[in-house]
């Protein structure tokens, strides 16, 4: 009996030491929050060290086995996990009292977690659905807080220091922790945002699983979440990467964009531009000769020997050697004829056959004087200029380079045009013949650029070249030669002029202020008269259709009117000068039909007209005064506007203007017309001619390509 009464005594102390010491264990609260890292305590607290020491003299009492009690969710969490930002969890509410099996069941409360449940130190931010029902079922869970108990001690959590304070037996509750977690639960320190249902249904979890408060005692910890987003998109977790630290702002304009960018796509506005874009055609079978493509030179080094660098054995330099005579790249041509053979055309001998047969039928045709046409009315002939189109077919790369002089043969019923570039090549370019070359025929006459290029008006068999080289030369196709009328390799030619009515005697003007007088009935290939003039240079030269004995020749800053009557040897005077020009003009042009104007173009950006009727007087009045851009800098051919023989009031010039054009202007310096075509017309045309008799315009580029406008 005294062994069972002392026993029952030592039970009775027992349970009586037991309680004391579950009245200061504190609870730990299960209702998930977020706290912030920077609020923590970076050493351990003496209190969590306290309940540990007192769970261990309550399991030895007991002696029962140590069981591996696990730590609290937002403890262990916060101690893995330092990273994530959480908002201070407000204590249990104190005068709480805990029963030896609520304390039990508060030990074990971690080992029988729910595969669905998230693991330890997994932070969710619930709905507020989530947040009543995790409410509810804290309150059903806890026991009810007697009034006037001792308060329950309130958790702090710590941030994790990097000392290792912690024990072994800490480091297997943490473990014991994480053993019955489901794998598919999120790791530790996951944020989740959760929606307005999860949060509620979290609260009423809560509330079941904490007890019921007491009057008088601290309230729930109400759950805060932090930068809620607006964002109402379907996917939650797409939506919060993208928005992750922008404003109320951006993201509203981020939504904006994405509907503008869907209605865009519904509507298939792109789709529907490009079906109205007319399809690209192909430019790559374009008309006439093939550009070569330059070869490319390989920089190699090389070593040279004393030998080829003059030093002898002894290291003294050797005297040079003579000069040896330098090769040009395109050497001066032999004098006398040449044979008409195009050099595009050197493997096919019916190439010149058919030139030759097209060129003299041609020249059959009865051809109609320009002195005989009546001068159309101006809005006539601005109907007919709008006609002229341009086609696909009607563009053609006809000389190599760059053009310098272009002519039209006078012909109603067939096109033949011709074209000079700057290495002295000839194209001929017949539009109706589809053979080779799309009836291109190239000819090799001269070593410079070709200045001059001309139909004889009488004998339309010939065509007249002149080039800077200082070589004239005659196409006759009735002999299939060119012929050599007028050579001088000391000299530079610029232009010349028929000035006899039957072409046979022509006027040059040369580059060092110089004209000659060359007869082609004499034989030879000399000049018969020549003599300076007072003028820095003689560009162009122009002789009054019906005064043959006066022409106009052009300077570097002037023009001046010569009567070819009073040329001596010396210096000769003119009659009368042009005056207004204040920078070089590039050419001057009688009118055609009766030589009452005088076309000239400056490098003052004017395009000026001169009266010319009365040249006894001591000064040509001024007409017509145009501006007009005439900068063509030095990769252009510079602008010579030319009278359209037809209608001898309007003249026709190139234009640097974009759409790139050619331009029709009249006397009175009215802009009449402007051919363009946004197709085929890119580039700028330089020289341009019209057609004698018909409504027929060619220009010509600095890449050697003609277009031809007409009906």
């Amino acid at each position: 009996m005294v062994a069972t009464g002392q026993s029952a005594a030592a039970e009775g102390n027992k349970e009586e030491f037991v309680a004391s010491l579950v009245a200061q264990e504190v609870t730990p609260s299960s209702t998930t929050a977020t706290k912030k890292v920077d609020d923590m305590p970076s050493t351990p607290s003496k209190k969590g060290y306290q309940h540990k020491r007192l769970l261990k003299q309550k399991q030895h009492l007991e002696g029962t086995p140590r069981k591996k009690a696990c730590l609290p969710l937002e403890e262990s969490s916060v101690r893995r996990h330092p990273v994530v930002q959480l908002t201070r969890l407000k204590t249990e509410p104190e005068n709480v009292k805990i029963s030896k099996e609520d304390s039990d069941q508060e030990i074990t409360s971690m080992d029988n977690v729910s595969p669905s449940d998230p693991p330890n130190g997994t932070l969710t931010r619930s709905s507020p659905v989530q947040q009543s029902s995790l409410r509810n079922n804290t309150q059903r869970s806890h026991p009810v807080q007697a009034p006037g108990s001792n308060p329950q001690p309130e958790i702090k959590e710590e941030n994790p220091s990097t000392d290792e304070s912690d024990n072994e037996e800490d480091s297997d509750k943490e473990t014991t922790s994480m053993d019955n977690v489901s794998p598919s639960d999120p790791p530790h320190g996951t944020l989740t945002r959760s929606s307005p249902v999860q949060q509620s249904s979290l609260r009423n979890h809560t509330q079941g699983s904490h007890p019921v408060q007491a009057p008088g005692s601290n309230p729930q910890p109400e759950i805060k979440e932090e930068n809620p987003s607006t964002d109402e998109s379907d996917n939650e977790e797409d939506s919060d990467k993208e928005h992750m630290g922008l404003s109320a702002y951006e993201r509203e304009r981020l939504r904006n964009i994405k509907a503008n960018a869907k209605f865009l796509n519904s509507i298939k506005l792109l789709e529907s531009v490009a079906s109205l874009r007319p399809p690209r055609k192909n430019r790559s079978n374009s008309q006439g000769l093939k550009r070569e493509k330059p070869q490319k030179k390989q920089n190699t080094v090389v070593r040279r020997s004393m030998r080829l660098q003059r030093v002898d054995p002894s290291g003294v330099k050797l005297p040079d050697p003579e000069p040896t005579p330098v090769v040009e790249e395109n050497p001066l041509k032999p004098a006398g004829p040449l044979q008409m053979v195009p050099k595009n055309h050197e493997d096919d001998p019916e190439a010149g056959a058919r030139l030759q047969r097209l060129w003299s039928s041609s020249s059959e045709e009865k051809i109609k004087s320009p002195n005989n046409m009546k001068i159309k009315d101006l809005k006539r002939y601005e109907e007919g200029l709008k006609r002229l189109t341009l086609r696909e077919k009607d563009v053609a790369k006809v000389v190599p380079s760059r053009i310098f002089s272009v002519a039209i043969h006078p012909s109603v019923n067939k096109t033949l045009v011709a074209a000079g570039d700057k290495w002295g090549n000839v194209g001929l370019w017949d539009l109706n013949d589809k053979s080779s070359d799309n009836g291109v025929y190239v000819f090799d006459l001269h070593s410079r650029p070709v200045g001059s290029l001309s139909f004889s008006p009488s004998h339309s068999e010939h065509l007249l070249s002149l080039s800077y080289d200082g070589t004239v030369r005659c196409g006759d196709v009735t002999r299939a030669v060119f012929d050599e009328i007028y050579r001088d390799e000391e000299e530079s030619f610029s232009s010349f002029d028929f000035l006899s009515a039957d072409c046979s005697v022509l006027i040059v003007s040369h580059w060092d202020s110089q004209i000659s007088i060359v007869d082609r009935r004499t034989p030879g290939t000399t000049y018969e008269q020549r003599t300076s003039v007072g003028l820095p240079s003689a560009r162009t030269v122009s002789v009054h259709p019906l005064q043959r004995d006066l022409c106009a020749v052009t300077g570097a800053g002037d023009v001046a009117i010569y009567d070819v009557r009073q040329l001596s040897q010396k210096q000769t005077r003119p009659v009368v000068s042009l005056y207004g020009h204040t920078r070089s003009v590039a050419s001057a042009y009688f009118s055609p039909v009766t030589g009452n104007r005088i076309l000239t173009a400056s490098a003052d950006d004017h395009i000026r007209v001169f009266d010319s009727s009365d040249l006894g007087g001591p000064k040509i009045p001024l007409l017509t005064s145009i501006r007009h851009n005439n900068n063509t800098g030095r990769w252009l051919t510079r602008f010579r506007p030319v009278w359209d023989p037809k209608q001898e009031d309007c003249f026709v010039v190139g234009s640097m203007a974009r759409p790139r054009q050619i331009e029709v202007y009249h006397e009175s310096g009215e802009l009449t017309h402007c051919f363009w075509d946004a197709e085929y017309l890119n580039s700028v045309c330089s020289i341009n001619a019209m057609h004698p008799t018909r409504d027929l315009l060619v220009g010509g580029n600095s890449s050697g390509r003609m277009h031809v406008f007409h009906d």
